[in-house]
């Protein structure tokens, strides 16, 4: 069975200030997203899902439709606020959807095999799916998850702060926590984190999370469970969300294993307007590399 790929795009990056999501960055005008579904066909996946808002569908219909069709299925999931809430009343006054755990649970009805899931606006590079391919075709099971790991180092940005999830290690060397820090930034040879946390320096050989997953289907049920309690305790906060790694943490706590599987592909993704030309150059550099052709699509 060939796995999933599932793609988080239904949110709309404030910082960044338009719908970065389909903003062409490639030689013949292909989004982060058409390299992304690239990789995932040569390494294997047979199916892309993208997680969107409902009012966004037209847009990516004929984006995608076009230059996918016939050689990936697709999936098309609307994340609404009410989605799978059990009829849980939020408070009047909240209109977005419940983060990124959520997200991914607006996908149950259309993923019945192991899959990744990515963000939208992140390219992640060719080794991350083929090692994550291996994991969903091999490892995986509803006792064992994993998640692609990267050089903390080649993840930062010239143009400002980062955030970023921190990956601590049990002693076998899986992930034994994620610590989301705030305001990363090198300081000359040092990698600082002005967020009132101890530590303040992070050591530099740092793994994190760049929201690359690796899940069996059974996610999907204890993920409901988690969902149900996490509005009773939160539900009535405006501003309250259920993130992923929020699920990966209780999911170790109750004696699950969440692999960290390295790779060497270097990341890049647009936080800031003034990353894009960066993205470009590095996407420039990788087609005269011969990693990818100028024309995605043909």
């Amino acid at each position: 069975m060939k796995p999933t790929l599932v793609i988080l795009a239904a949110g709309m990056a404030s910082r960044y200030g338009s719908m970065k999501q389909v903003q062409g960055f490639g030689p013949s005008g292909e989004t982060i997203m058409d390299y992304s579904i690239y990789d995932a066909i040569r390494a294997g996946f047979g199916k892309v899902v993208f997680i969107i808002r409902e009012e966004f569908a037209g847009n990516f219909k004929s984006i995608f439709e076009p230059k996918l069709k016939g050689k990936i299925a697709i999936e098309y999931v609307y994340q609404e606020m009410n989605s799978y809430t059990g009829g849980y009343k939020a408070a009047a006054e909240r209109t977005k959807p419940w983060g990124t755990a959520h997200a991914v649970l607006c996908a149950r009805e259309v993923v019945k095999e192991p899959f990744a899931v990515i963000n939208a606006d992140d390219f992640y590079g060719r080794d991350a799916f083929v090692q994550a391919a291996g994991f969903l075709k091999g490892s995986c099971n509803e006792n064992c998850y994993a998640i692609v790991g990267y050089d903390l180092l080649r993840t930062l940005s010239d143009h400002g702060t980062v955030n970023r999830g921190v990956c601590g290690l049990d002693p076998q060397g899986n992930l034994a926590s994620i610590t989301e820090r705030i305001n990363i930034a090198k300081k000359d040879d040092k990698i600082i984190c002005e967020d009132g946390l101890e530590p303040r320096e992070i050591p530099v050989e740092s793994r994190v999370s760049m929201n690359f997953w690796c899940f069996d289907p059974s996610f999907f049920d204890y993920t409901q469970q988690l969902f149900t309690s996490f509005l009773h305790q939160h539900g009535q906060e405006l501003k309250s969300e259920f993130f992923i790694p929020i699920v990966a943490d209780q999911f170790i706590k109750e004696g699950g294993k969440v692999e960290i599987i390295p790779t060497s592909s270097l990341w890049f993704g647009v936080t800031y307007k003034e990353d894009a030309p960066y993205v470009e150059k590095s996407l420039h550099t990788l087609i005269e590399q011969g990693e990818y052709p100028p024309a995605l699509w043909g």
